[in-house]
């Protein structure tokens, strides 16, 4: 297939670019870097520099030549900060998304894989199914049920096919070549591994207080190259399934101060932590079940476990201590 990747110079998306290559897909990355890393796009891919917001460029992208699908993963991430600064998030998140989705539908791309989030449920203490009620904590959150709801519109009125991939929290890396480096970052494992390599004095705990376990937030990781292999799967799938919304995790929950500790037993560096008030729009649990993508497309993941998952950022984080920048 020739495929479009919006946002395929960020974290999530330059590894699904690298896989969508290796499996013999012609690849086409269009970003516009406020966010992503040119050196993080695999050379084998075309790469366009261009902002989902500007609907002309889109526009005139999709006209040069044919898609067969485009993947979506150009939206802003930082649920904490959506909530103070929410029109930054609806701008780019929706408003971009809807200006990919029309020009899809303009230029007969026939199918869509978007990257979705568990951010769109509302938090409950039992892993989560598709058929949760819907209820996001943040304006982040929020977007993503925006974006869902179009693709459900576009579907029935337009014909559009598409995968909606709720994903739960992205994490580890593919040595050597790509880590999580946010600008500015946000997620925990990332921030955890900066203490380690004494580029910050401590790790902030937002919250000890939660209705969990050991009072903190609990979370489900996938490593980065599980979460990739889903969107090839949901690709192929499109051919005979014409919509499906899926959640992408380990169905395994972690507290905070389970990931801090399993990050200092990889790392060896004692990596102090330092309690503080909640934040804004952070649910207490949030764990998927992903039996249905399991059963439907026969999604496996190959490295479900936290330890490993945080060794293979630490390789990275290691290697590369100031990100693409080094």
């Amino acid at each position: 297939m020739n495929i479009l990747v919006a946002g395929g110079a960020g974290y999530i998306g330059s590894v699904t670019t690298r896989q969508l290559l290796d499996a013999g897909h012609q690849v086409t990355v269009y970003d516009s870097l406020v966010k992503g890393y040119a050196a993080a796009i695999p050379d084998r891919a075309n790469f366009i520099q261009g902002d989902i917001l500007d609907s002309a460029a889109l526009g005139h992208v999709l006209s040069i030549e044919a898609y067969d699908a485009i993947l979506h993963f150009a939206a802003f991430i930082e649920a904490g900060e959506s909530m103070t600064d929410p029109g930054k998030f609806f701008r780019n998140n929706v408003t971009g998304s809807i200006n990919l989705i029309e020009a899809a539908a303009a230029h007969a791309v026939p199918r869509f894989v978007f990257s979705s989030s568990a951010g769109v449920y509302a938090s409950k203490n039992s892993p989560l199914v598709e058929s949760d009620p819907i209820g996001p904590a943040s304006v982040y959150g929020q977007t993503k049920c925006m974006v869902e709801e179009t693709l459900e519109w576009y579907h029935r009125v337009k014909g559009l096919r598409f995968a909606a991939l709720r994903y739960f929290n992205a994490a580890g890396a593919t040595p050597p070549a790509r880590g999580e480096a946010h600008r500015p970052e946000s997620h925990l494992i990332p921030l955890v591994l900066q203490v380690a390599l004494g580029q910050r004095e401590n790790i902030a705990i937002f919250g000890d207080d939660y209705p969990t376990p050991d009072g903190t937030c609990i979370r489900d990781y996938i490593h980065i190259t599980d979460l990739a292999a889903a969107h090839l799967l949901a690709l192929k799938a499109l051919d005979e399934r014409p919509r499906m919304v899926y959640n992408l995790g380990n169905s395994t929950g972690y507290s905070v101060k389970e990931v801090i500790e399993t990050a200092r037993q990889v790392t060896g560096h004692e990596i102090p932590a330092v309690s503080k008030p909640r934040r804004p729009g952070d649910a207490a649990i949030l764990v998927g079940d992903t039996s249905q993508i399991r059963r439907d497309l026969g999604w496996i993941p190959q490295t479900p476990d936290l330890k490993t998952i945080i060794s293979s950022a630490w390789e990275w984080h290691h290697t590369h201590p100031r990100g693409y920048n080094a």
